[in-house]
């Protein structure tokens, strides 16, 4: 028996959406490389603010070392790309949402767009605590434990990996509260049973600081206590959350 071959209305709509997906992802891509370029300039301004919190920590007159022969133009060429990615992600976020809005149901639509909204600005949130607050603790931290005869010159490569790891860890430790709320906005878990789960919370908290952040108690410190406080804000914003209401299931010709 022969298998039913899919109809041409499927086929073309299958179609639309691939190419409506590459034109999404095209602009996006776009939109990165347009503020790339602009930025392109101010490469070693953007590096030189981005290792501030280091050089203030180290003795007066230190610089960064490069060790390899193109790293003194690869490093600030990436740290420009990364800032000019930050810059655009509202963006490339929207050409995402534009894509799968048409498929949500209204109720759907109705929660992620203030999600999306406060993810991003939650991660923000994070790399600026991290560069403003722990950056600061840490590097003097690290700094004052250096003996006299060392001469502490990071390499500018792994400062950069250093950063971007530390970035992504706050960032995403920010995103805690959403993630909270969208457990009990699904019913997965009410506040009385997030409540129950903050002992464990608190030790994966520390667990989470040990495995991204260096090997000092301060920066695991710096890292998991606002992870257990972000906790505590999503358990307290969860009360007004709740579970979505029965009148609120989708229903046939709901999408839009």
């Amino acid at each position: 028996m022969s298998s039913p071959t899919p109809e041409p209305e499927q086929e073309q709509s299958f179609l639309s959406h691939l190419i409506e997906l590459r034109q999404r992802i095209v602009r996006a891509a776009l939109s990165v490389l347009i503020v790339f370029v602009a930025l392109t300039p101010f490469m070693r301004e953007i590096f030189d603010l981005l290792s501030q919190p280091l050089l203030v920590a180290l003795p007066a007159g230190t610089k960064l070392l490069a060790t390899g022969v193109v790293t003194p133009f690869m490093v600030p060429l990436k740290v420009t790309l990364f800032v000019a990615f930050l810059i655009a992600l509202p963006y490339v976020l929207y050409q995402a949402w534009a894509f799968v809005a048409p498929g949500l149901y209204q109720h759907e639509k109705r929660l992620a767009g203030p999600m999306i909204f406060s993810a991003v600005l939650m991660f923000f949130l994070g790399m600026a605590y991290c560069y403003f607050v722990v950056f600061g603790f840490v590097f003097k931290f690290i700094a004052g434990f250096a003996p006299t005869t060392v001469n502490v010159a990071p390499d500018i490569e792994a400062y950069f990996g250093f950063v971007l790891g530390m970035f992504l860890a706050f960032g995403l430790t920010f995103e805690v509260p959403i993630v909270v709320v969208l457990l009990a906005r699904f019913g997965i878990a009410d506040a009385e049973q997030l409540k129950v789960a903050r002992p464990y919370v608190i030790v994966g908290a520390f667990i989470v600081a040990a495995i991204f952040t260096p090997p000092d108690v301060l920066s695991q410190l710096l890292l998991a206590i606002p992870l257990c406080l972000l906790y505590e804000l999503g358990i307290f914003l969860a009360r007004f959350v709740g579970k979505r209401k029965p009148d609120e299931t989708p229903v046939a010709g709901d999408a839009s």
